[in-house]
């Protein structure tokens, strides 16, 4: 089958949702059998989202081959369960490098560099790439921004060219827009999607089909009034309203005919979808059979998105356990000081990455609280490294042991930066990134989670500059610290690069170096997530048979 490319704009106002859309009906092109990938473009100049602030952008998703992508990439893994690349998230930064680079190169001699061809040009050659390199029969473009800024002009002018060069059969044009319902007069306003849509339209691309994004159903007269301003069929306008959870969008888009439509408009056999997995996903969500409260002691807790992958990961392993997981953010900076008691009333504590030394004393407090009374315990990243940092000042005798990324002066660099990291001057793209391999140790907590094949590694994501020091690894193993998994083959580090810890006799206390987050699927969750949510589940299970047996309230904090 000739590859086919689907475009998804967007109108109105950002973070409407195009990236859900997106993702929604690549799942519904997956579930009839289709070899589908998805591409994200970001009209932003940085060339990737690594130096970006989470609270503006939310969080950098990790591809295998350690690009630093938007999260919209990380949502496309989730629903479509494919693995995605660097190059399937396009930036304006990315496109004009490479045609700058060409242009010093000698390769368009005697020629005037233009935005129209050779911008557009590299935009095309890379989406088309996208589905070579997938060997996708379907690609999925979503354009980042909303119609109408500048600079997604040149993005908006490649995929009008593209349907002029592949032709109608094989391109489709998906435009999402908001429609807003008005209290006061009690009825959806459909100017602004008109509006959106007649700015698409000025460039050059007739929407096939549109996604209104609204709070509640829209009512059928409603539809007709957009399809009569848009040149688009009423049945062919679709309502993504206000769902309970996202996995449930699916579904609804596919009762509403979305997936019929594509398959006319893209000539595509008329296949059932099989939606089972998302079926039985959002009837667990709908009616747990139990409920696990998880306080995430983070710094970025007002920006929830800054955490999007992981709080996906601990959803996901929720269904596994058929259990709701409740997510309560807690500042890590208001628990740097004073009684830490409350935090012995959640089921489970983690703590998740970051950078900066804002916020670090509350989170080796919460390291030290769950260790010291028992409570279920996941760090990712710097979480394994501040419970490193604790079980050091608390356990092995060292005294004011620290990571130099916080004290460069500390008496015990027990963290400390990796030496390949000294040679690195850019910020951009140097930390270690991607999937490295994990050798993980026999009778181990994190053995039991992953079940490793004979070879006895596994691969997860990495993010990060600084590493346990190889130098104090064999104290910290005197004292009692598990180091269960290894980095294989890194020379000069002892028996190699520390990647999980955790404790003999705790119900659950694993760190990892990793970000396992960002592999974690609705069909296949994350073994360190379904691990953690597991014993979490237990501790919520043995309070309410014996609460008097739980360590709570005031005094139970670490000092």
């Amino acid at each position: 089958m000739e590859t086919r490319y689907i475009f998804i704009t967007g109108g109105v106002v950002s973070s409407l949702g195009k990236g859900i859309s997106t993702a929604s009906l690549g799942a519904l092109l997956r579930a009839r059998g289709y070899r589908v990938t998805a591409v994200k473009i970001d009209p932003y100049i940085n060339v990737d989202a690594g130096t970006m602030r989470p609270y503006e952008h939310g969080e950098v998703f990790v591809t295998d081959d350690g690009g630093e992508t938007d999260l919209d990439v990380g949502t496309y893994e989730r629903f479509l369960d494919v693995d995605l690349s660097r190059a399937d998230n396009v930036t304006t930064g990315q496109v004009y490098q490479t045609v700058i680079e060409r242009e010093r190169r000698g390769e368009y001699l005697s020629q005037t560099v233009q935005v129209i061809p050779h911008v557009t040009d590299e935009i095309k050659r890379r989406v088309r790439e996208a589905g070579e390199r997938a060997q996708a029969e379907l690609v999925l473009v979503e354009v980042g921004g909303t119609v109408g800024d500048i600079e997604s002009l040149p993005f908006l002018e490649a995929i009008r060219q593209m349907r002029f060069e592949e032709g109608r059969d094989r391109t489709l044009y998906l435009h999402v827009t908001l429609l807003p319902f008005l209290g006061t007069s009690e009825e959806f306003k459909t100017k602004p999607t008109q509006h959106s849509v007649a700015t698409l339209r000025g460039v050059g691309i007739q929407p096939d089909a549109l996604i209104v994004r609204s709070e509640r159903p829209v009512p059928d007269a409603s539809r007709r009034k957009i399809s009569l301003f848009s040149n688009v069929e009423a049945r062919d306008v679709f309502n993504a309203y206000n769902a309970d959870d996202v996995y449930a969008v699916p579904e609804m888009l596919e009762q509403q005919g979305i997936g019929r439509f594509t398959e006319r408009l893209l000539g595509l056999d008329k296949v059932l979808p099989e939606l089972h997995v998302w079926q039985e996903a959002v009837r667990v969500l709908r009616a747990p059979d139990r409920r696990v409260r998880i306080a995430v002691v983070g710094k970025y807790v007002a920006m929830p998105d800054a955490y999007l992958s992981l709080n996906e990961a601990l959803k996901h392993a929720g269904i596994a356990n058929r259990a709701t997981v409740e997510v309560e953010w807690v500042s890590a900076e208001e628990v740097a000081e004073g009684d830490l008691g409350f935090l012995s009333d959640y089921d489970g504590i983690l703590v998740p990455g970051g950078f900066g030394v804002r916020g670090i004393e509350g989170k080796v407090r919460a390291a030290r609280l769950a260790r010291e009374h028992d409570v279920p315990y996941l760090g990712i990243c710097l979480g394994m490294q501040v419970a490193v940092i604790e079980f050091a000042r608390s356990v092995a005798g060292l005294d004011a042991a620290n990571s130099t990324e916080f004290d460069p002066y500390t008496p015990h660099p027990v963290i400390d930066l990796m030496p390949e990291q000294l040679e690195s001057s850019d910020l951009g793209g140097t930390m270690r990134l991607g999937s490295w391999p994990m050798r993980v140790r026999d009778d181990t907590l994190l053995a039991r989670l992953y079940r490793p094949g004979p070879d006895g590694t596994v691969h997860e994501r990495h993010r990060h500059r600084y590493e346990v020091a190889p130098d104090y690894v064999p104290r910290l193993e005197e004292a009692g610290l598990v180091i269960s998994g290894v980095t294989p083959g890194m020379e000069g580090r002892g028996a190699g690069l520390v990647e999980a810890v955790e404790l003999a006799g705790h119900p659950f206390f694993l760190g990892l170096q990793s970000h396992p987050e960002f592999t974690s699927r609705l069909m296949r969750p994350s073994p360190p997530f379904r691990g953690f949510i597991e014993a979490s589940a237990a501790r919520a299970d043995a309070r309410r048979e014996a609460p008097a047996a739980i360590p709570s309230g005031p005094g139970s904090g670490a000092s």
